[in-house]
């Protein structure tokens, strides 16, 4: 018999049934570290209400995880949730919407969720909250510090990055030149390195941008989690990518 990989994750594929059956929905909680917003997520609303799945970021775990539960309400109330509408139930003073999430960002986010379901393939909605003037991440005058507290899944799935595409890295003329990129480091002061040898030539540095970086080797954009001081090797093109 093939084991199932809850068996060894934090909840049970049984108890997460259990909640669906008696909450109507499973609610995921990540912590922020330094670098990245916590952020929460369900798991059973479309097993139950045939309703997509509902992601949020940026805020406290525990008003995350109040949002998404008054949301498990409403959809258990038989009022499903749409994007292009505004709602103003369930920020105080405030209006969220819902975007539809490209299902691409399932892998990166909704892990726990991906095993649930045995597949990747499930609708899920982002429920995307305003700066303190209403305005929404995609509206001009937008407040700046906000920007990276929630990225938006219906979109930049070529730029997973927290960071501007045009943001300033650091990398070598053997890269440039087309050398392939094994080692990567997100440095304690927020700087990266994309660098083919362990020891690199630090007289060679050439400085470009991220997005740049990103479209010389795709496979960058699996890194967008690495948070201060952490760093990404592989053996080669045909290895995964391990980090620490």
């Amino acid at each position: 018999m093939t084991q199932d990989p809850l068996d060894h994750g934090p909840i049970s594929r049984e108890e997460i049934q259990n909640k669906i059956d008696q909450y109507g929905c499973y609610t995921v909680l990540v912590e922020p570290d330094e670098y990245l917003p916590g952020y929460a997520y369900t798991i059973g609303l479309y097993q139950k209400f045939n309703h997509p799945e509902i992601i949020c970021f940026g805020l406290s775990t525990n008003s995350l995880g109040d949002l998404l539960n008054n949301a498990c309400v409403s959809i258990s109330n038989n009022s499903p949730l749409n994007t292009d509408i505004f709602y103003d139930e369930f920020i105080k003073n405030y209006p969220v919407q819902f975007l539809s999430v490209d299902k691409s960002y399932h892998s990166d986010y909704m892990a726990i969720g991906n095993i649930f379901y045995r597949t990747a393939n499930y609708p899920s909605l982002q429920m995307v909250w305003p700066d303190k003037q209403s305005l929404f991440p995609w509206e001009q005058g937008f407040n700046p510090n906000l920007k990276f507290k929630q990225p938006l899944l219906d979109r930049n799935t070529d730029f997973k990055f927290y960071e501007e595409r045009n943001a300033g890295v650091y990398t070598t003329s053997h890269v440039l030149k087309g050398k392939l990129i094994l080692y990567v480091y997100h440095n304690d002061d927020g700087a990266w390195q994309f660098h083919s040898e362990q020891e690199p030539n630090f007289t060679d540095t050439k400085l470009v941008s991220l997005e740049q970086i990103t479209k010389i080797d795709p496979s960058i954009n699996e890194l967008y989690h690495l948070s201060f001081g952490q760093k990404a090797w592989r053996e080669s093109s045909n290895h995964p990518w391990d980090w620490k």
